[in-house]
C-alpha cells in the first residue's frame, strides 16, 4: 500500500504550493485552454490505464497545482470562498478516507457527534436553545439543525422546513395555489432556485419594497405583507440577506423579524456568507434580531475557514425541520435502540461526509477567540481598503462596507469595469471579481485571505490604473 507514500508526495507538494503562493510569487490565476489542459494532465491516459501512484502521481500533482488557483496567494480578493484552515483540509482528508456517513448515527457516530455539537455552538450564537443530547431532559422548545452540500442545499432545506409550517400538508398534496415566497431581488440566486424545486415558479417569488440598496423596508413590508392576504395569497416566507452577495449589504432583521411576527410569516435568513459575524462580540450587531427569526443558513466554509463546503441550515423550533420531510425507507427508518441521535430525517440528502469535522477542526485548531480576530481584521482590513479607494482620484466606491466585501469602480462605463478585469485576470497577479449594484458595474473585493495587506490593494489599484490608461 502506497498510502503514506503518496500521503507525504501530497502534502511535501501542497506545502511547496502554499509557500510559494504566500510569497505572492507567480500569478494567483492562470486558465489553460481546457484540451491542453486535459492533455497536460494526462486525464485520459489515467481513467485507461491507471497507476497513478508514486513518481507518477508526483508529477501529475505538479501539473495540477500548477494551473489551481492560488486561493493562499494574498492577492486573492475574488470569491466567497475560504482559504481554508490547514487543520480544515486534514480533516477533509481523515473524513475522506474514514468515508463514515454520520447522518446515521450507526455509520459514523464520531462524526455525528461533532455535528451535533457543531450545531448545537450554531444555535447558541444564534440565541437559540440547542438540543438535548439523548437521554437529557428537553426544553418546552429548542432548536435544531442539519448540515448540508452549500448554501443553495442550505436554503432549500430552510425553505422547505418554512412550508411544513406554512402548508403542512402540501408534501401529500402539491404546494397550494396561493403560496408565494417574498425575497428581495439581492437574494442569493439559489433562493429562486428553491423557489422552482419546490414547485412555487418564479411567478410566486415576489419582491418585497426595498431601497435604493435592496435592502427590505420594514415599514412597509406590513402593508405588502397584508397586501397578500387580502389577495387570498399566504406567504410562504420572508427571506432576508445576512449579508447579500453583490455588496455584501446586511438587511434589518429585527424590525423585519417583529413585522413576520406580526404577520405570522416565517422569517428566513440567508446568513451563508455573513452568519459568521455572530462569533464576533464587535460584529454581531449585524445580526441584531436574529433570535427572532425562524430559521437561518451559516455556511462555515465561507468565513470560518472551512474548506468547501460544510453549511448549516438552523431552525429556531425542531419540530418543523423534522417535519420538512417525509419518507419511507424501511431499512433506515425504524425503531431502533442507539445511544446517539439521527439527522437524516432533516437532509435533502441521504449520504453525505463528516463534512462537520471540517469547519470544528478550523475552528478548534485556534478556538472562537482566534476566529473572532480573523473576522475583525478583515472587516477591518475592508473599510481600510475602502477609504484608500475613495480618497484616490479616479475611483469611485459604492459605499463603506459592513463587513469584507468592497465594491468600486473606475470613472468609466459598465464595459470598461468588465474589460478591466478581464485584463487584470488575463496577466494573473491579482484576482477579484465584479457585480451589479444600483443598476451599475461594480469591481469587487471579498477579504477572504487573512495574509492580504492593505499595501496589496494599493498594488491592485495601482495595477488597475495602469490597465485602464492603456
Amino acid at each position: 500500500m502506497t498510502f503514506r507514500v503518496d500521503c507525504t508526495t501530497a502534502m511535501d507538494a501542497l506545502e511547496a504550493y502554499a509557500r510559494s503562493a504566500g510569497d505572492r510569487e507567480g500569478r494567483v490565476i492562470r486558465q489553460p485552454a481546457l484540451a491542453g489542459l486535459a492533455e497536460e494532465l494526462r486525464i485520459d491516459h489515467w481513467l485507461e490505464q491507471g497507476g497513478l501512484q508514486g513518481e507518477a502521481f508526483a508529477g501529475f500533482l505538479a501539473t495540477y497545482l500548477a494551473a489551481a488557483t492560488r486561493l493562499q496567494d494574498p492577492r486573492y480578493m475574488a470569491h466567497q470562498v475560504a482559504v481554508p484552515h490547514p487543520m480544515g483540509a486534514v480533516a477533509a482528508l481523515v473524513d475522506g478516507f474514514t468515508n463514515n456517513g454520520p447522518t446515521l448515527y450507526e455509520m459514523g457516530p464520531s462524526g455525528a457527534a461533532v455535528d451535533y455539537l457543531l450545531l448545537n455552538w450554531m444555535l447558541r450564537k444564534a440565541g437559540w436553545e440547542p438540543s438535548p443530547l439523548p437521554g437529557a431532559a428537553a426544553p418546552a422548545q429548542y432548536g435544531g439543525g442539519t448540515l448540508a452540500h452549500g448554501g443553495s442545499l442550505a436554503n432549500l432545506t430552510a425553505l422547505m422546513a418554512a412550508r411544513a409550517w406554512a402548508a403542512p400538508d402540501a408534501w401529500r398534496d402539491g404546494v397550494p395555489p396561493g403560496l408565494v415566497l417574498v425575497a428581495p431581488e439581492a437574494c442569493h440566486y439559489s433562493v429562486g432556485r428553491a423557489a422552482d424545486i419546490l414547485g412555487l415558479g418564479r411567478g410566486r417569488l415576489l419582491a418585497p419594497p426595498t431601497d435604493a440598496d435592496g435592502l427590505i423596508r420594514p415599514g412597509q413590508l406590513a402593508g405588502f405583507l397584508r397586501g397578500l392576504r387580502e389577495q387570498g395569497r399566504t406567504a410562504l416566507a420572508v427571506v432576508a440577506n445576512a449579508s447579500s452577495t453583490p455588496a455584501g449589504l446586511f438587511d434589518p432583521i429585527r424590525p423585519v423579524a417583529e413585522v413576520c411576527r406580526e404577520a405570522g410569516v416565517w422569517l428566513h435568513v440567508d446568513g451563508a456568507h455573513g452568519a459568521s459575524a455572530l462569533v464576533s462580540k464587535r460584529l454581531r450587531h449585524l445580526l441584531d434580531g436574529i433570535e427572532l427569526a425562524d430559521s437561518l443558513v451559516w455556511d462555515a466554509h465561507k468565513m470560518l475557514r472551512a474548506p468547501i463546503v460544510c453549511a448549516a441550515v438552523l431552525v429556531r423550533d425542531h419540530r418543523w425541520l423534522d417535519q420538512a420531510f417525509h419518507q419511507e425507507a424501511s431499512y433506515l427508518f425504524h425503531d431502533k435502540d442507539q445511544p446517539g441521535v439521527d439527522l437524516i430525517h432533516r437532509s435533502v440528502e441521504c449520504t453525505r461526509g463528516g463534512i462537520g469535522l471540517r469547519a470544528f477542526l478550523a475552528l478548534a485548531a485556534e478556538g472562537e477567540g482566534a476566529m473572532a480576530a480573523f473576522l475583525e481584521r478583515q472587516a477591518g482590513l475592508a473599510r481600510a481598503a475602502a477609504e484608500l479607494i475613495a480618497a484616490r482620484p479616479g475611483f469611485e466606491l459604492a459605499l463603506k462596507p459592513p463587513f469584507n466585501i468592497v465594491c468600486f469602480r473606475l470613472d468609466g462605463a459598465d464595459q470598461q469595469q468588465l474589460e478591466l478585469r478581464r485584463r487584470l485576470l488575463e496577466r494573473g497577479d491579482f484576482y477579484i471579481t465584479t457585480t451589479q449594484f444600483r443598476g451599475r458595474r461594480w469591481l469587487r473585493l471579498t477579504l477572504m485571505n487573512p495574509a492580504t495587506e492593505l499595501a496589496d490593494v494599493h498594488a491592485l489599484l495601482e495595477e488597475l490604473e495602469a490597465l485602464g490608461q492603456v
